[in-house]
C-alpha cells in the first residue's frame, strides 16, 4: 500500500537522508525478520528505521489489510506500528475489540485530521473524517433522525423498487442462450441511481458518458483511491511538502465533485424560491429543511454542510452496496448447491406467481444468512477508519497515549480460526444457528464496525442488498461463463473491491408476463 521509500528517493535532499537512516538501521536491526519486542508495552515488529519508523513494513503489493492479519499472527491480537512521528495500534480479537468500542469508545471517537479530509472533505465537514465534538454530534443527528430514520427509508422505498426493476428488465432483455451479462458493472449503475436519486433527484443511463452525473461517479471514484493514498505530510508533518503531486490531484478531484454538487444545490434553491415542489422529495431538500440559511455550525456554512454530506453519502452508500452484491453473486456461482437453496426458500416463501418485496425479507432466513456470511468473508471495509485516541487509555490490558492512532482489522477478524471454526469456506449455514456469533454480539462479527463511529446507514444498505438478491434470484438462473471457479481475488480501496469482473450467463424462470409487468 505504501510505497514512501519510492517516493521520498525522487527527491535528492532526502535520498541522501534517507540513504543514511536506512544504512544504520541495516548496520543495528534485523529487518529480515518481524519479531515480537518483548517489553512492557504493546508488542510491535522489530525493524523500526529512524523517522519512518516501520513504513517499510507497508510496502509492496500485498494488501495492507492482509499484511496487518500477518503480523498479528506474530505478535498477537493487539500491536503497534511506529509510522513517522505517529503510533498506530491495530487490533483483531473480539475481546479488544470490545473494550475499544465500549469502555474507550469515547476516548476513541474523534478522527485525525488527514489531507484528505482537508482537500476533498470540505475541510473535514463529511461527518466520517469529521473530528468529535458539536459539528459531528448535530451530523450524527441529523443522519440518524431524518436520513436513515425507518420513516424515511419507508417514504423512498419506490426509488429502490423503481430502479430494481429497471434492471430486472434490463437482464430479461439481455437473457437467454449463451448471452452473457457484466453483472457487477450492472449493480454498479443500479446502486449509484439509487443514491442519487434519494440523495438529489438524479440518474443516468447504462453507458451515458456525457452527463454531469457521469462525471460526478468518474470523480467520485477516483476519490476513493485518493482516500487510501499514503501521505508522508498525515504522519510526518514537515515533509508534507513532498506529497504536492498527491494533493494537486485531490485539489483537482474535489474541485470537480464541488461543481457539480453546487448545481445540484443551486437547482434545488431555485425550485425552493419559486415554491416548485418535485414528485420525488430528495435528501438535499431534507436538509435545506432542517438547515437554517444562516446557519454556522463550527465555522461550517449551510451550504458545505449541505454538500459536504451529499458528498460523503454518495462516496461511501453506492460502492460498498454495489460491491457487497458482486461478492455474494460471485460466491453463490461458486456454490451452485447454496444458490440452488436460496432459489427454493424464495420460492417456497414468496412462490413463482407474484414478485418479491422487501416485506418478505424477514421470512428468507437462509438469504439473509448469504448477506451475513457474505458480509463475513467480504465485510464492506476490511479496515475500520482511523481513530485517534483524545487522552490517555487501557486498551486490551496495554497503556495508550493520547494522540496514538487505532483501527480494526475487521478482515482478519472475521476469517480468525480460533473465533470462526472452519473459517476460509462459504458457509452461510453458521449464521443459521440461534448461538451463532451474529445472535451473540460478542464483537466478533462487525461488518459495519461499532460504536459512535459505526455506518450510520447500515439499516438502508441492508434493504437494498438483500432486495437486489432476492429479486434476481428468483427471476433468474445464474451460471458461470465457465466451469473454472471464480476467481475471488480482492482490490484495494476504501471498500473491498473485486479484481475481476464478473460476467454471468442469466435465463428466466419466472413467467414471461411477470417481466412485462415491472
Amino acid at each position: 500500500m505504501i510505497n514512501i521509500l519510492l517516493t521520498i528517493l525522487q527527491f535528492p535532499l532526502f535520498s541522501l537522508a534517507l540513504v543514511i537512516f536506512v544504512g544504520y538501521s541495516f548496520l543495528t536491526k534485523k529487518l529480515s525478520k518481524c519479531e515480537i519486542d518483548h517489553s512492557s508495552t504493546i508488542p510491535e515488529p522489530m525493524g523500526a528505521l529512524p523517522l519512518f519508523g516501520h513504513l517499510h513494513l507497508l510496502h509492496g503489493e500485498e494488501l495492507i489489510f492482509k499484511k496487518l492479519a500477518a503480523m498479528a499472527d506474530k505478535l498477537g491480537p493487539i500491536f503497534s506500528l511506529k509510522l513517522g512521528l505517529r503510533r498506530l495500534v491495530v487490533i483483531s480479537d473480539p475481546k479488544t475489540v470490545k473494550d475499544t468500542f465500549t469502555t474507550n469508545d469515547l476516548v476513541l471517537a474523534t478522527r485525525p485530521n488527514i489531507a484528505f479530509g482537508r482537500y476533498v472533505g470540505y475541510n473535514n465537514a463529511i461527518i466520517a473524517l469529521a473530528p468529535y465534538g458539536d459539528y459531528w454530534r448535530e451530523l450524527r443527528k441529523i443522519a440518524t433522525v431524518h436520513i436513515f430514520s425507518n420513516q424515511s427509508i419507508e417514504m423512498l422505498s419506490h426509488i429502490r423498487s423503481s430502479e430494481v426493476n429497471v434492471l430486472i428488465k434490463h437482464l430479461y432483455k439481455e437473457s437467454g442462450g449463451t448471452s452473457m451479462v457484466k453483472i457487477d458493472m450492472l449493480f454498479e449503475y443500479l446502486t449509484y441511481n439509487i443514491m442519487l436519486r434519494k440523495m438529489v433527484g438524479k440518474r443516468i443511463e447504462f453507458g451515458d458518458v456525457k452527463r454531469e452525473e457521469w462525471r460526478y461517479k468518474e470523480a467520485l471514484k477516483l476519490s476513493e483511491c485518493l482516500a487510501v493514498f499514503p501521505m508522508i505530510g498525515d504522519v510526518i508533518p514537515w515533509l508534507g511538502w513532498l506529497d504536492f503531486v498527491k494533493i494537486s490531484q485531490m485539489k483537482r478531484t474535489f474541485k470537480e465533485l464541488d461543481s457539480v454538487i453546487t448545481k445540484w444545490l443551486q437547482e434545488h434553491l431555485k425550485k425552493r424560491s419559486r415554491n416548485v415542489k418535485d414528485q420525488e422529495r430528495t435528501i438535499m431538500d431534507l436538509l435545506l429543511d432542517i438547515l437554517p440559511e444562516d446557519v454556522v455550525i463550527c465555522g461550517h456554512e449551510r451550504d458545505v454542510i449541505v454538500k459536504a454530506t451529499i458528498l460523503v453519502l454518495t462516496l461511501t452508500g453506492s460502492d460498498s452496496t454495489s460491491i457487497t452484491l458482486t461478492w455474494a453473486v460471485s460466491l453463490l456461482l461458486n456454490n451452485p448447491a447454496t444458490l440452488k437453496t436460496a432459489q427454493e426458500e424464495i420460492d417456497n416463501c414468496v412462490g413463482k406467481g407474484r414478485w418479491v418485496e422487501e416485506s418478505d425479507i424477514p421470512n428468507l432466513k437462509y438469504l439473509q444468512a448469504i448477506i451475513k456470511e457474505t458480509h463475513r468473508l467480504y465485510p464492506p471495509a476490511p479496515l475500520t477508519g482511523i481513530r485517534e485516541a483524545s487522552e490517555d487509555c487501557i486498551i486490551g490490558g496495554y497503556r495508550v497515549e493520547k494522540g496514538t492512532r487505532l483501527l480494526v482489522n475487521i478482515w482478519k477478524l472475521h476469517r480468525d480460526p480460533k473465533i470462526w471454526p472452519d473459517s476460509k469456506p462459504f458457509k452461510p449455514e453458521r449464521f443459521m444457528e440461534e448461538k451463532s456469533r451474529c445472535a451473540k454480539n460478542d464483537f466478533a462479527y462487525i461488518p459495519f464496525s461499532s460504536g459512535r463511529r459505526s455506518c450510520p446507514g447500515i439499516n438502508l444498505a441492508q434493504r437494498v442488498v438483500h432486495f437486489v438478491l432476492a429479486r434476481l434470484l428468483q427471476g433468474f438462473e445464474l451460471h458461470k461463463v465457465s466451469s473454472e471457479p471464480l476467481d475471488m481475488a480482492e482490490g484495494p480501496g476504501l471498500a473491498l473491491p473485486k479484481v475481476n469482473p464478473v460476467e454471468v450467463v442469466v435465463i428466466p424462470r419466472l413467467d414471461p408476463e411477470l417481466y412485462r409487468l415491472l
